[in-house]
């Protein structure tokens, strides 16, 4: 592992972006965005960067709402990359349920990762909000018995405010994200076991062949069924387009945002909530658990860790391949 300093990753990561095609306030939106995720641990990060990376579509444009009521909005990412759009549709979530309690927000037409979702449902609960994510993606995971690739990695997030950080619980409804094979194959690591197929439906461990295959769901038929409404959520409801042979074109995203003053007062909803996290951090451990931790939690601590100390921790090889890219 390379330790180096944040500060040295930022502008590295920086320097790719704005080679990508992005101006300094796209640059510094999706940084955000890969640098909550890499300071967590989380596989979201800088490794989208490396490889083929993420150009900026030439023919983008702003993203823009196409259809709205009171508490709703349909934004038509303009092609533009995922972290953009959904920055942008982020802001009018938390407006739309500030003002009328609730706000559903779909956003279509954009080209890329939304990265890491816990990020837009960390600051929907930090605006006092309870906050859903689902997120689209490319065709890389297949459904249960099938090793065909139909659904993307379609990743879930729940934001929920408390009297400190946000419970944030973050989860692909995939055995293991794409990046996360990415990241696995750019380290040269075997995956764990079925958590992917080759081409061929075989079961496999090599990321090269995961990736010219398919990605399992997790929990069978369970994490199958969960990533199918996730995959309806956010093409169907959202209107993201496909193309004549069915695969897809664009990935879309969905935002549901609550507010607590709905059913009851916010003050006591954050102190039951706080009642819950401590019976549960209060339960009898088993046998070698030192602590039990809400959801978001080991994360946070990671990011408040790199923080204080100003150092980050990557995987050689993919210091050294930001590093190839940055110099281009």
């Amino acid at each position: 592992m390379a330790r180096i300093a944040l500060e040295q990753l930022r502008q590295t990561a920086l320097t790719i972006l704005r080679g990508s095609g992005y101006s300094e306030d796209e640059a510094a939106a999706m940084l955000d965005v890969m640098l909550y995720a890499q300071m967590r641990g989380n596989n979201q990060g800088v490794v989208k960067l490396i490889g083929p990376g993420m150009p900026r579509d030439p023919n983008s444009q702003p993203p823009r709402i196409v259809h709205e009521t009171p508490i709703s909005a349909r934004i038509d990412g303009g092609r533009s990359a995922g972290m953009v759009a959904v920055r942008y549709a982020l802001d009018i979530a938390i407006e739309r349920a500030r003002a009328q309690g609730i706000a559903l927000v779909g956003v279509f037409n954009t080209y890329s990762s939304t990265g890491a979702i816990g990020y837009y449902a960390n600051d929907l609960a930090r605006a006092g909000l309870v906050g859903f994510v689902f997120a689209g993606s490319g065709e890389y995971v297949a459904p249960h018995g099938s090793y065909e690739a139909q659904f993307g990695t379609n990743p879930l997030a729940i934001g929920v405010p408390t009297k400190g950080k946000p419970i944030v619980l973050d989860m692909a409804t995939s055995a293991i994200a794409r990046y996360g094979i990415v990241e696995a194959h750019t380290a040269g690591r075997a995956l764990p076991p079925d958590v992917a197929y080759d081409a061929a439906g075989q079961p496999t461990t090599d990321a090269a062949a995961a990736l010219a295959g398919a990605i399992r769901t997790f929990g069978g038929h369970k994490g199958g069924g969960l990533s199918l409404i996730v995959e309806i959520l956010t093409g169907a409801l959202v209107g993201t387009e496909r193309a004549a042979d069915g695969r897809k074109v664009d990935w879309g995203t969905l935002l549901l945002a609550l507010d607590p003053a709905l059913l009851t007062d916010f003050d006591g909803f954050i102190e039951r909530v706080g009642q819950v996290v401590g019976r549960v951090k209060g339960s009898k451990r088993l046998p070698g658990i030192e602590e039990i931790l809400m959801p978001g939690e080991r994360g946070d601590q990671r990011a408040e860790a790199v923080q204080q100390s100003g150092m980050i921790e990557l995987d050689d090889s993919l210091w050294s391949a930001l590093q190839a890219v940055a110099a281009k």
